[in-house]
């Protein structure tokens, strides 16, 4: 659910979507962020029921949120809720992907990747990621969702929102503050789009002590 006395923006524009999805006002729900909000180190909670008007509300807005802020992936905790849920939308999609209760099985090689989050703008990162990933989820529809063996992009985007959703962020797997760099706003997750009017973290939060994610639990 979202915090107490969480705002919102709603923003009325025309614009192209994807196919399927369409909208002519926007919620925009605020950012939360690094070295900030605590919601961020909260592991999200199972979701039980999928016939919820508020689920899917709480979805759709995930959806236009992301987009706002030029992402390709949100999850809830990012945006003051507690729900295990996210929403994707890789390059390559045609439409977005929502994920209830995301859960990752398996893992199989490592890779050194480029990540960034919304919720560290300015900032990006080299870390390990796995070559291979198996998960599973739910869709809005109560469907299940399998992924196996999915590589690239879409490995990593299911990594680094499951990490949200388990409380960890991808700075948690820096092997040194030498591997995070500045870049511009906007430059996080390679998206591109309208500037974001988003908080810029300071190098002191960016380069806070490093510590794994079994050393913060």
């Amino acid at each position: 659910m979202l915090t107490p006395f969480t705002s919102f923006r709603i923003v009325v524009r025309s614009c192209q979507v994807p196919t399927g999805y369409t909208f002519s006002i926007m919620s925009i729900l605020p950012m939360h962020y690094f070295g900030r909000d605590q919601i961020l180190r909260e592991k999200a909670r199972k979701v039980r029921g999928f016939n919820d008007p508020a689920l899917r509300k709480l979805a759709e807005d995930m959806i236009d949120s992301m987009y706002y802020y030029s992402g390709v992936g949100l999850a809830a905790n990012q945006i003051g809720s507690t729900k295990r849920i996210c929403v994707m939308h890789l390059p390559d999609d045609e439409d977005p992907t929502v994920l209830i209760n995301l859960e990752i099985t398996r893992k199989e090689g490592e890779r050194e990747v480029t990540e960034g989050c919304l919720s560290l703008p300015g900032w990006q990162g080299y870390i390990l990621r796995a070559e291979k990933v198996w998960a599973h989820a739910v869709g809005l529809d109560g469907k299940p969702v399998r992924y196996k063996g999915v590589e690239n992009l879409l490995a990593q985007a299911l990594e680094h929102e499951c990490d949200h959703l388990d409380g960890k962020l991808f700075v948690d797997y820096l092997r040194s503050k030498d591997d995070l760099y500045e870049v511009n706003q906007g430059e996080e997750e390679g998206g591109e789009g309208e500037p974001r009017p988003v908080r810029t973290a300071s190098p002191e939060e960016a380069t806070v002590e490093l510590q794994s994610p079994a050393e913060r639990e």
